[in-house]
């Protein structure tokens, strides 16, 4: 099943050239700077690179953050912070601000800067790797894969690290506690779609496929609430996301729970549920038109002309067709057929 997933820009940042004359000594230190130029040169090259995998990402982020570690943490293992720590100022673009630039003279900064478009990556990767129209089952898996490490990565950044920010990040800009949980709640969003989808493909019960989808929509609802308080001129587009997938992934669950009553010959129930789905889908498909009227970061797409929106549409339709059906049968059980 192919899926359609909202994506904010990569973060953007002022090259760093880690020369440091007067400061740093000796042969040894110099292949350090020049290491750890070279390894985030390569690094910001991957993230826009369409042949880099995840194999490559983490190799490149590993080399980076390891030699970026002796700016911050002292080298005899200490609690003490490295002396070199408040050396060099960084600058970073947000997501959803624009071209403005936030900067910090601090390597704790960078650390979560850089890792923050490490995770966003992964987002885009599994974005690229979803949208196929005969995704594989091993890439379904890769996808999942995908969305879970960048859940991991954020939460471990909000965690651990951003709180050791000497300057706390201002109101609505990416490393604000907010943000970065709305991107961890999105990610399990999209990647239980993944398993949703999984589920509907091996015929699971219908049961467990509307549970699945409701607390789907109950994670794209919770992300949206986290937004709220922001600006809309620059959170709106992603509200957008979030709240037609809600409804998109509601109605899912009204759809297989009508489904489940059929089946039990609640035709009556049946009927009223796939009534709601139907009601659901027809708000979500209006939210996908003004998504794409929205201005903002993020694609300027119309969802509601992907497979994954119409064939739920066809699903809900068909369904409740043969619910009716089903209902006329039990209303006139002496009916003969014509």
């Amino acid at each position: 099943m192919t899926h359609w997933f909202h994506r904010n820009p990569l973060k953007a940042t002022a090259p760093v050239s880690f020369n440091y004359y007067g400061v740093v000594t000796g042969p040894s230190a110099s292949k350090i700077c020049n290491d750890l130029r070279s390894s985030r040169a390569r690094l910001l090259e991957l993230f826009t690179d369409l042949s880099c995998n995840p194999e490559m990402m983490k190799n490149a982020a590993d080399s980076y953050f390891s030699l970026l570690q002796g700016f911050i943490n002292s080298l005899d293992e200490s609690t003490q912070e490295s002396k070199l720590r408040y050396i060099q100022n960084f600058k970073w673009t947000d997501t959803l601000q624009g071209q403005v630039p936030s900067a910090q003279q601090d390597a704790v900064f960078e650390l979560i800067s850089m890792g923050f478009n490490v995770a966003l990556w992964y987002t885009k990767y599994a974005s690229r790797l979803a949208g196929k129209e005969n995704i594989t089952e091993d890439e379904a898996k890769e996808v999942h894969r995908s969305l879970k490490i960048a859940a991991g990565i954020f939460k471990h950044l909000k965690e651990s690290h951003t709180p050791k920010l000497i300057t706390p990040a201002e109101k609505g800009r990416d490393l604000e506690s907010r943000l970065i949980e709305a991107y961890v709640i999105q990610c399990q969003a999209e990647a239980q779609e993944v398993t949703i989808a999984r589920a509907i493909e091996l015929k699971h019960a219908p049961g467990l496929i509307a549970a699945l989808a409701y607390e789907t929509a109950n994670f794209y609802q919770k992300a949206d609430h986290t937004l709220s308080s922001l600006e809309p001129a620059y959170s709106a587009k992603w509200r957008k996301y979030l709240h037609l997938k809600m409804c998109f992934y509601t109605a899912y669950a009204y759809c297989y729970h009508g489904e489940t009553l059929l089946a039990s010959d609640k035709c009556g129930e049946a009927i009223r549920s796939l009534q709601e789905a139907e009601k659901l889908y027809a708000k979500a498909e209006a939210l996908c038109k003004e998504y794409g009227e929205t201005k903002g970061p993020g694609p300027t797409v119309k969802p509601s002309g992907h497979l994954f929106f119409w064939k739920l549409g066809n699903l809900v339709k068909n369904t409740l067709e043969k619910c009716q059906r089903e209902n006329g049968f039990i209303l006139n059980p002496n009916q003969k057929k014509k």
